[in-house]
């Protein structure tokens, strides 16, 4: 069974660094990151929301509910977070959990959610994040739907935009994954970076193909 989870694809983003426009629209193999994106985390959660600002019809092909930013003028990714949480809590039966990706980051891993669920539980913590690297991805984060007024309020009462300024106030299981080959956790900012992704895509379906053969 499909845990009783809600994933938020993180898509609200200005992009500058490519020069604007939704980075999620970009070219991947055969199709999008967003189409990557997608394959990856549908099969991990029970439902999926898109997050993402201005006319939603330019994503009206992937078949999403798209969510913009409940705060005004692009407070980041927390945002996005409370717009899923809010997304969540709209289900009949209410989703206990949100599980948010970045829609720049199309290798992440496919186990996201059973080892964020697994994390949380054995170690009796309230959020969990993702780690490679030595470093820490926020934005790959489990969030327990109950925290949705605590962060509205941390947003529009406290001004809050930086992800671990507010989850420093939970216990917070902290998953790693190994960064080779390649880190699981590379995201798209450049059009240096979009050319990488394209390699990583042929190589990772090189190898399916060779794992396929007898």
């Amino acid at each position: 069974m499909r845990p009783p989870v809600l994933g938020v694809i993180l898509a609200g983003g200005l992009a500058r660094r490519m020069g604007g426009g939704d980075k999620a629209l970009l070219p991947l193999g055969a199709g999008t990151l967003l189409d990557a994106v997608i394959d990856r985390l549908a099969p991990q959660v029970e439902a999926l929301v898109l997050n993402a600002n201005g006319d939603p019809a330019r994503f009206a092909r992937f078949g999403l509910e798209v969510v913009a930013d409940p705060v005004a003028d692009f407070p980041g990714p927390l945002a996005g977070v409370l717009a899923g949480m809010e997304a969540a809590a709209r289900r009949e039966p209410p989703l206990p959990w949100v599980v948010s990706v970045a829609a720049d980051t199309p290798f992440f891993p496919r186990d996201l959610v059973a080892r964020f669920l697994d994390a949380v539980e054995s170690q009796g913590a309230e959020l969990a994040c993702a780690a490679s690297a030595g470093r820490t991805h926020p934005v790959f984060g489990l969030w327990p739907t109950r925290l949705l007024g605590a962060l509205r309020r941390a947003l529009v009462e406290g001004g809050q935009r930086k992800i671990d300024a507010w989850t420093a106030r939970y216990r917070v299981a902290v998953v790693d994954w190994p960064a080779e080959p390649f880190d699981p956790f590379f995201n798209v900012n450049t059009p240096t970076e979009l050319e990488e992704a394209a390699r990583l895509e042929k190589a990772s379906l090189h190898a399916a193909g060779a794992d396929a053969k007898p």
